[in-house]
C-alpha cells in the first residue's frame, strides 16, 4: 500500500518575513561580522569581501530599520559611528553558528 503524501502547512508569515530580510545579499555576512566584533563601517567593509560602500551603507540601514543593529554616533572629533547588534540581532547567533558549522562539513 502506497503512503499518501502529507499536506504541508503554509510557511508562517513571521518566518517568511525573517527569511525575506536575511535572504538579501550581504545581510548574513554583515551580521556574522558584527558577531565577530566589527563595530565601525571600515571594519565591516574589510570583513565583508566584495561589498561596495554604498551597498554596505544600505544594508546596515536595513538592519537598523528592523531593529537588528543600532547606530551610535560617538562625540569625538571627527565624530565616530559604531554599529552594534541589538539584543534581537544577537539572537541570530545560533543560526549563524549553525550555518558556519554546516558549511565546514
Amino acid at each position: 500500500m502506497a503512503s499518501r503524501p502529507q499536506r504541508c502547512q503554509p510557511v508562517p508569515v513571521h518566518v517568511r518575513q525573517a527569511a525575506d530580510l536575511l535572504e538579501r545579499r550581504w545581510q548574513l555576512s554583515i551580521i556574522y561580522a558584527a558577531l565577530a566584533g566589527a563595530l565601525r563601517f571600515n571594519e565591516f567593509a574589510e570583513a565583508v569581501d566584495g561589498i561596495s560602500p554604498r551597498m554596505l551603507s544600505e544594508r546596515l540601514r536595513d538592519l537598523q530599520d528592523v531593529g537588528l543593529v543600532e547606530r551610535t554616533v560617538l562625540p569625538t572629533s571627527p565624530p565616530t559611528v559604531e554599529y552594534r547588534l541589538t539584543p534581537r540581532g544577537r539572537r541570530l547567533a545560533p543560526i549563524i553558528e549553525a550555518m558556519r558549522a554546516y558549511a565546514e562539513g
